[in-house]
């Protein structure tokens, strides 16, 4: 299964969703923001060197972190030297390695925007109850579709207001989950941990914990273990 963690607006928290996801999946978060790369960096092979054909994507996966991730290059040359269309390819040998993959899209609606969405079974969308971000994250929606990256799950970020969900889920056409503006999160985010393993009786970790059930209930029969 590949899943694809979006949301069209940057800040909105898709990288901590993607991470905190890939942990209670026991997947492989790939960080697929080339140009901007906000998961935890590491020594050794990135997505830029696989994308410029100087390593094998699955040796390129680190299973010494805390969350086996993909990780992704920071320099512009490095974003320069890959070859985008080995990007579908790269995710979907990741897949067949270790079954679950969760793609932390780019920000924006770029061209590179729409490789995780086209390379994915299905979509998250991660907004804020922002207008700006509802705008985006709608964007992006419509984007999934053409691209039949079903949509899962809306992922209200950053708040606990209960009464925003109706009109987020009838704006986006799919049930949402909040997850709160919590302390526990920015703490376990400093430690380069999934928020559970830091601060499992959280509120954060509940709504992690509600999303990647739901995941697993809709997806499950595309999940394989590897």
């Amino acid at each position: 299964m590949i899943l694809a963690v979006t949301g069209g607006k940057g800040g909105v928290g898709k990288s901590t969703v993607a991470y905190n996801l890939a942990a209670h999946l026991d997947g492989v978060v790939v960080d697929g923001d080339l140009g901007m790369a906000d998961l935890p960096a590491s020594h050794g092979p990135d997505l830029h060197d696989v994308l410029a054909g100087r390593a094998d994507p699955v040796e390129a996966v680190r299973e010494d972190t805390p969350v086996a991730l993909l990780p992704c290059g920071r320099t512009l040359a490095g974003a320069r030297s890959g070859d985008l269309s080995e990007f579908v390819a790269t995710v979907e040998a990741v897949e067949r390695a270790y079954g679950t993959v969760v793609v932390d899209s780019p920000a924006g609606l770029r061209a590179d925007v729409g490789l995780p969405l086209y390379a994915a079974d299905a979509c998250v969308v991660v907004t804020t109850p922002d207008e700006s971000a509802l705008a985006d994250a709608v964007r992006v929606r419509e984007l999934a579709r053409e691209l039949d990256a079903g949509l899962v799950r809306v992922v209200l970020n950053r708040t606990a207001d209960d009464a925003a969900v109706e009109s987020v889920t009838e704006l986006l056409g799919a049930p949402v989950i909040t997850v709160p503006d919590d302390d526990a999160v920015a703490q376990a985010q400093a430690a380069g941990q999934p928020v559970c393993r830091t601060r499992s009786d959280c509120d954060a970790c509940r709504s992690f914990e509600r999303l990647a059930s739901a995941v697993d209930r809709e997806l499950g029969p595309q999940r394989r273990v590897s």
